[in-house]
């Protein structure tokens, strides 16, 4: 057997030794929907576009204008869908298996995939709705779209009159609590951390792993690229994660 394949043995190995199974997704997932990577070297889109600071957010109408400008020129997360590697991890808890997942992404296709949303934690929000900052009363984004295309802006929060966003996590904003409480439950509760796709650099978000590891929880990770926490894994895998998936799901159905 090839090393490839050798891999692909053992990680099924270790998801069907797992009673309580951990994903840890992150951009490499998404882009084989066909959604940038956002911080890759050279090629990540916030190499050519800088990001709006929260606070340049909150203070700037300027800033608000281009936000939403930006948000409504090109959308890519509206045509994308879920991909193998989405479907495999619904279908893996479409079993009951016990577990989760902590997402970096802001794309919903976990959710499109079919997992239930109770299973998934957004570390970094959702980018397919907005909601007010205030009071956070949910805004759907066609219905914005067209505010904003007729008038050059999106209006105040209608119950409250806060500031309307994207419910995404930006530069120079808090990371969410009640999220980061719930993923550190989900990591002190599992006993296998499967990452898929994340280079692992975003903290606080990347301690998780870690953490994982640190209480004794078995760790795959999945990336096409090195992470600086290749060394404490368990099992690396250098390939695409739909196939990888795939692959490791079918052989524990035989």
């Amino acid at each position: 057997m090839t090393n490839k394949h050798n891999d692909i043995s053992q990680f099924a190995k270790l998801l069907s030794q797992s009673k309580n199974t951990v994903f840890f997704t992150g951009a490499g997932i998404s882009t084989e929907s066909g959604i940038p990577d956002f911080r890759s070297p050279g090629t990540g889109l916030w190499n050519k576009i800088k990001p709006i600071q929260f606070q340049d957010f909150v203070e700037q109408e300027s800033a608000r204008e281009e936000s939403w400008r930006r948000k409504f020129s090109n959308d890519v997360m509206t045509q994308a869908e879920p991909n193998a590697g989405h479907r495999a991890i619904a279908q893996w808890f479409g079993a009951d298996r016990a577990g989760g997942v902590i997402t970096q992404n802001v794309d919903n296709l976990h959710q499109d995939s079919g997992l239930d949303d109770g299973r998934i934690v957004e570390l970094h929000g959702n980018a397919t709705y907005a909601s007010c900052l205030s009071c956070h009363a949910r805004y759907e984004l066609p219905r914005l779209q067209q505010q904003f295309e007729q008038t050059g802006s999106v209006g105040p929060c209608e119950l409250c009159q806060g500031l309307i966003k994207t419910a995404t996590i930006s530069f120079g904003q808090s990371m969410p609590e009640a999220e980061m409480i719930r993923a550190q439950q989900l990591v002190e509760a599992c006993d296998l951390m499967i990452v898929l796709g994340s280079s692992l650099t975003v903290y606080p978000a990347a301690g998780f792993p870690q953490y994982a590891k640190q209480l004794g929880a078995k760790l795959v990770i999945v990336n096409r690229e090195s992470t600086d926490q290749d060394a404490l894994a368990d099992l690396v895998i250098h390939e695409a994660i739909g196939q990888v998936m795939t692959d490791a799901l079918s052989l524990l159905s035989q």
